[in-house]
This record gives C-alpha cells, sequence and structure tokens, in this order.
C-alpha cells in the first residue's frame, strides 16, 4: 500500500504563511491545512495545484506517494 508524506508545512513556514492566510489563499478551512500537514488527507488535484502555486514548490515536493 502506498504511503502518503505530505511536506506542506516546512513549505508553507517557508513561504511566510500561517495556516490560515494558506487556507484563505487556496480557498479551504484551515483545518483541512492542518490535517493535510498531518498527513491524514490526500487532497484533490485542484488543490494539491493550488497549493503549489501558492508556496511556489512543484507538487511532488510536497506531495509524495511511496
Amino acid at each position: 500500500m502506498p504511503t502518503f508524506i505530505c511536506n506542506l508545512k516546512e513549505y508553507r513556514q517557508a513561504a511566510g504563511l500561517s495556516q490560515e492566510k494558506l487556507a484563505e489563499l487556496v480557498n479551504v478551512r484551515r483545518e483541512t491545512i492542518i490535517r493535510l500537514e498531518a498527513g491524514r488527507y490526500n487532497p484533490s488535484l485542484k488543490l494539491a495545484i493550488d497549493i503549489s502555486r501558492a508556496v511556489n514548490v512543484p507538487i511532488e515536493k510536497i506531495f509524495i506517494f511511496d
């Protein structure tokens, strides 16, 4: 079974964004960002692209399925 790894927290912090601000930018609730950072939520492709653009990091560096 593939393992989901989410590196969102480090890239979000490097971009100087709070969870709340990132949530606003990608039109989700803060709880969604919390669940993503904890690896408890697999994002849709649209959400992954929106997050990637918001933090200016390629999707494959943020979300890893191993």
